[in-house]
């Protein structure tokens, strides 16, 4: 597993670890992170703080986005397709896609390419959330 996965799992343990959802997400440009985040629609009370989201404002203005890629432990919803489209992102690396199938299709159809790395450690972090906290994990999906 490559570092910049490495550290978007790092960040879904914070989540975690603050009683939030686990799910974790880097920017990077030019080999290097410029933006981490994590969910925090529970810490902060807001239902827009998705890790990717987190991620990229925590990265800032950066002008242009597509020479970047984004790092996600699960497969980004429409909502954060939205950004990664909206922003230009051109690549999205996902840890996993099968506790959540996210919004892949969207993205390449205009013109991201999705990469889903199906690792076995980004599914059992989401299973064991979504069999504990059932309730939270739904209203983060909006079901």
């Amino acid at each position: 597993m490559d570092r910049f996965m490495q550290a978007a799992i790092e960040e879904a343990k914070k989540g975690l670890e603050e009683d939030g959802i686990p799910i974790g997400s880097v920017l990077v440009k030019d080999g290097e992170i410029i933006g981490r985040g994590h969910n925090r629609r529970v810490q902060h009370d807001d239902p827009l703080a998705h890790a990717e989201i987190d991620c990229i404002r925590s990265a800032g203005r950066i002008g242009k986005y597509n020479d970047t890629t984004i790092y996600s432990t699960l497969m980004p919803c429409y909502l954060c397709a939205g950004a990664i489209v909206q922003f230009g992102i051109k690549k999205v690396i996902a840890g996993e896609s099968d506790t959540f199938d996210g919004a892949a299709d969207f993205m390449k159809e205009h013109g991201v390419e999705v990469i889903d790395l199906d690792i076995e450690e980004c599914k059992t972090i989401m299973r064991d959330f979504i069999q504990e906290k059932p309730e939270i994990w739904y209203e983060d999906i909006g079901k």
